[in-house]
């Protein structure tokens, strides 16, 4: 099967070298579509000299789920698409083609790799990429959802790959959407009979030091997308059950290695429930305090409650 790369890229020219270079190592340069937000730098120019394929777009047109699917028109040729961001650093040369295999599997419709954390990681950022990113591969189906709840339908568009026609048939990511696509993406493929894998052999280093206020407002931006799609929240079940068993190994995490550093994860954990809580609501504030809060103010807050599929694969 044919493959190819769709990397959504902003600004992307401070790191643009060790990203790059590791992608290349990987893939064909023509293999990948560099869809660009109007960058201001010099990642247009970065993109070109690599072989790289580029769309531009204004920037005001990007939305997390609907510049995606632009790859659907432009790469006709690709049976697999595979999403990177453009801080997701490949860690291996093999990574994507791990990835790929699991469609040998024809019920997968959808892979993820394994985040690492950034060599320079401080633990709390550490601890995310840890928890969420285990070393033991597994696939997970619709029949999982009341063992694992909402963390049935975990996927990061990061780092993944998707049958294009699957893609297609359920007409693409959900557009209008800040924050979330790969969920709501997740949540459609296994209501439809779908498959999705993780493949922990497949690893890119990607996390963020994130700031409280950028926890808070993530959290937030959680919210909002389970707030606007409802119809996950009763597939699935809620974020409370699979929240406190973060804290719960996050806590152990710092005791072995930094305790100094609880107080600050408590004040954080505090600020992502808070956000959370808020973001459920977020149909009750202002506008203008809405567009605060969210962690791209440049989004647009458009309700897109995305109807869950039909159970028709078989």
């Amino acid at each position: 099967m044919k493959s190819g790369v769709v990397v959504p890229t902003l600004n992307a020219e401070k790191g643009w070298d060790r990203f790059a270079s590791a992608l290349l190592q990987a893939v064909l340069p023509e293999q990948v579509l560099i869809i660009d937000s109007s960058s201001k730098d010099g990642t247009v120019k970065l993109a070109q000299s690599c072989g790289f394929n580029v769309h531009v777009i204004p920037a005001a047109d990007f939305d997390h789920g609907g510049t995606r699917n632009i790859a659907l028109q432009h790469l006709p040729g690709a049976d697999l698409i595979v999403y990177l961001t453009q801080d997701a650093v490949i860690e291996k040369a093999d990574s994507i083609e791990l990835l790929l295999r699991a469609f040998d599997d024809p019920a997968i419709a959808a892979a993820f790799g394994r985040q690492l954390p950034r060599p320079d990681a401080s633990p709390i950022e550490a601890h995310a990429r840890l928890f969420n990113y285990p070393t033991v591969s597994s696939i997970r189906s619709l029949s999982d959802r009341s063992r694992f709840g909402l963390k049935t339908i975990f996927l990061s568009n990061s780092f993944a790959a998707y049958r294009r026609s699957v893609l297609a048939s359920l007409g693409g990511f959900p557009s209008g959407v800040h924050f979330g696509e790969d969920t709501l993406m997740a949540a459609r493929l296994l209501l439809d009979g779908w498959k999705i894998a993780y493949v922990a052999d497949a690893t890119v280093y990607h996390s963020h030091s994130y700031t409280p206020l950028q926890d808070f407002r993530r959290n937030f931006d959680i919210g909002v997308a389970h707030a606007h799609n409802p119809q996950i929240i009763a597939e699935f079940g809620g974020a409370g059950s699979e929240g406190f068993r973060f804290v719960k190994s996050e806590v152990a995490y710092l005791w072995r290695r930094r305790p100094q550093l609880l107080p600050s994860a408590a004040m954080r954990t505090a600020l992502k429930l808070v956000g959370y809580r808020l973001g459920r609501m977020e149909g009750r504030l202002p506008p203008i305090l809405r567009r605060r809060l969210i962690m791209n103010p440049s989004s647009a807050l458009r309700p897109q409650v995305t109807e869950p599929a039909q159970h028709t694969h078989q």
